[in-house]
């Protein structure tokens, strides 16, 4: 089976929506303190520490868009530069109980009967078997309540 790597919001995308630029609605990201409580950042795949700001904002986690590529709310720590160390190491921010993974193929569209809410601990597992399939190019990892896009898995 392959090995992966959790990968992260792109670094040029944080840095553009920190600095004001608009989000996949074209509007400014909202800005907010942190309560320490579910504020999952998208790039440093750690959760926004109490008193510090952090981004809500639209985001398309697809290269252009087309009917399977969904926009939705994630968070962004207003500040931080650090980019989560791509590796096979469970981010701290998944920290919910389960997750949806889900595969798609080259062409950035859904590989029907690939998604699945699993259990945080077998992530690794799962996202190696399903890798496996020469039809799956990588993965999202999606709230399981909300749908949320949380980061991508990759082969390493």
């Amino acid at each position: 089976m392959p090995a992966i790597r959790f990968v992260a919001l792109p670094l040029d995308i944080a840095r553009r929506l920190q600095d004001g630029g608009p989000d996949a609605n074209g509007q400014v990201p909202e800005r907010r303190i942190s309560d320490g409580d579910g504020v999952p950042c998208r790039l440093t795949l750690r959760a926004v520490p109490a008193g510090e700001p952090y981004l809500i904002l639209a985001h398309r986690p697809f290269p252009a868009p087309q009917p399977y590529a969904e926009i939705g709310p994630i968070f962004l720590h207003a500040d931080s530069r650090e980019r989560w160390p791509e590796g096979d190491a469970i981010p701290p921010a998944l920290e919910s109980r389960h997750y949806i993974v889900r595969g798609y193929g080259e062409d950035d569209r859904i590989v029907y009967g690939t998604g699945q809410i699993v259990e945080t601990p077998a992530i690794p597992a799962r996202a190696e078997a399903m890798l496996a399939d020469p039809r799956i190019a990588y993965l999202h990892v999606r709230s399981a309540s909300n749908n949320c896009y949380q980061c991508r898995i990759e082969r390493a």
